[in-house]
């Protein structure tokens, strides 16, 4: 168990233990009716699940703040359904199933070290790297004459991911990729 906090502590994006499991405060409201109790509005996010919902505390209660650590982790390499890391300090393995790693999976490449979250101890998550280098396995020319202002064209890179380019970029290059948004940034010069 975390420490422990009051009604008053709370506000956005901190983490608490709610019957068990980490959940996020995405929202928060605070307000105090003339006469009565301070009201604590919360929309709170499970961590594990990605479930959210609305739920309103006064003051005076007691809440359990999340035992969450963030490990670094490399990622080695995918098996199956599943997803191997190793501890960069520990050297321990770790093996995450694929709905755990979730649009990760669009950026993992070898070697590639993440944060990975941990609620007491037990995996629940990774986060990336704001950005990555992968490689363009598979794009079409660009048309000859077509040099409209922002024209994209699909390109596959070498997880598999699909995303849109400029109609310069060919099969071979290196593209800085923004991981938040899944957005071409730049070509990475050779």
């Amino acid at each position: 168990m975390g420490t422990t906090l009051t009604a008053g502590d709370l506000r956005k994006g901190l983490k608490l233990e709610i019957d068990g499991e980490p959940y996020l405060i995405v929202d928060f409201e605070f307000s105090k009716p003339g006469k009565g109790q301070a009201l604590y509005r919360c929309r709170l996010k499970n961590m594990i699940t990605g479930i959210q919902f609305d739920r309103t505390y006064r003051s005076g209660e007691k809440f359990w703040s999340a035992d969450l650590e963030e490990q670094d982790m490399q990622f080695l390499y995918k098996q199956g359904d599943h997803y191997h890391f190793m501890n960069t300090s520990t050297y321990e393995q770790i093996e995450l199933p694929s709905e755990q790693v979730g649009d990760a999976t669009n950026y993992l490449i070898e070697n590639l070290v993440v944060s990975m979250l941990l609620f007491q101890g037990r995996p629940i998550g990774i986060n990336l790297p704001n950005f990555v280098e992968l490689k363009v396995v598979q794009s079409d020319p660009g048309l000859k004459g077509d040099t409209a202002s922002g024209a994209t064209k699909p390109a596959t890179l070498e997880t598999g991911f699909v995303i849109q380019v400029p109609l310069f970029i060919e099969e071979g290059e290196v593209l800085k990729i923004d991981t938040r948004t899944g957005s071409y940034v730049e070509r990475v010069k050779a």
